[in-house]
């Protein structure tokens, strides 16, 4: 009975394939800080993004002509490709198991692909020309702010602005709203924030932007250094075709059923004055 059993993974693909994209979407925190782009089948596997400059108005002489402004234009392409998982059930696995198979796959699955789509994106960060920090100091506060002002300064739209730190890195910020001689979380500048991440563990907004912390950010040459961003969500873009992918194959040799994910994305920078790198070092 254990191959008839295994076999079943056929009609309880759909269930897997459900249950990996909603972990996917769920798990995946860069996804949603992005733009993102969506190709149909057989539209290629590249995007195009135009990149438009500010334009200024100007002052004009009453029943002169409008001066002509011409527009011109960059871009940045976005390059799809496949990432993929596999993974191979038994059948005595399967006919011996207390738990639900097809959540644990759907579950394994998402968090790999969203995993993979978030590393692919913070990685991203260390590209931005301008920002903070050489990996040699911890991060501050006043860091935060500087790149928020900064990107304000250049006229970037509040709104969709956010700040995306390691775990590790995130610590350095609260350990200084924290401990800055007790005034922090009493009567100081940083109170709130400093009561909220003391309570809660995070925090949740500063300088005006919300402050996302995940692990799925790789250390850029030392351990412990580790790249963030502060940036508006047209800075980073993330394209794709369709979604979570699942197919099975049965291994009779192996008695088993061979068990593939995958998803087919592209990331890329679309414009870099719109983002601010943090290079900084954790302590612990």
């Amino acid at each position: 009975m254990a191959g008839s059993t295994t076999t079943t993974l056929n009609d309880l693909l759909p269930s897997i394939v459900a249950e990996a994209m909603f972990v996917a979407n769920e798990r995946s925190i860069m996804r949603g800080l992005v733009k993102n782009y969506t190709l149909a089948a057989g539209q290629g596997k590249t995007v195009t993004v135009p990149v438009y400059p500010q334009i200024s108005a100007a002052a004009i002489t009453e029943g002169d002509i409008v001066t002509n402004t011409a527009v011109s234009t960059s871009s940045a392409t976005l390059t799809v490709a496949t990432n993929a998982i596999r993974t191979m059930v038994s059948d005595l696995s399967v006919a011996s198991s207390s738990s639900n198979v097809v959540a644990d796959l759907g579950r394994l699955f998402g968090e790999g692909i969203a995993r993979k789509i978030d590393k692919d994106l913070t990685a991203l960060f260390a590209g931005f020309s301008a920002g903070k920090g050489d990996y040699t100091g911890v991060i501050t506060a006043a860091d935060i702010f500087e790149s928020v002002a900064k990107l304000r300064g250049a006229g970037v739209a509040p709104e969709g602005i956010v700040c995306v730190l390691h775990p590790e890195i995130a610590y350095d910020l609260k350990k200084a709203l924290t401990t800055n001689g007790n005034v922090a979380f009493t009567a100081g500048a940083f109170g709130d924030a400093a009561n909220q991440a003391m309570i809660n563990g995070y925090v949740g907004m500063l300088a005006g932007v919300p402050i996302f912390e995940t692990s799925n950010i790789d250390y850029d040459t030392n351990a412990g250094d580790f790249p963030g961003a502060v940036f508006h969500r047209d800075a980073l873009g993330l394209a794709l075709i369709g979604d979570v992918q699942i197919e099975t194959a049965r291994r009779i040799d192996y008695l088993s059923t061979e068990i593939v994910a995958s998803a087919h994305y592209g990331v890329g920078e679309l414009q870099d004055g719109l983002g601010r790198y943090l290079k900084h070092d954790s302590s612990i």
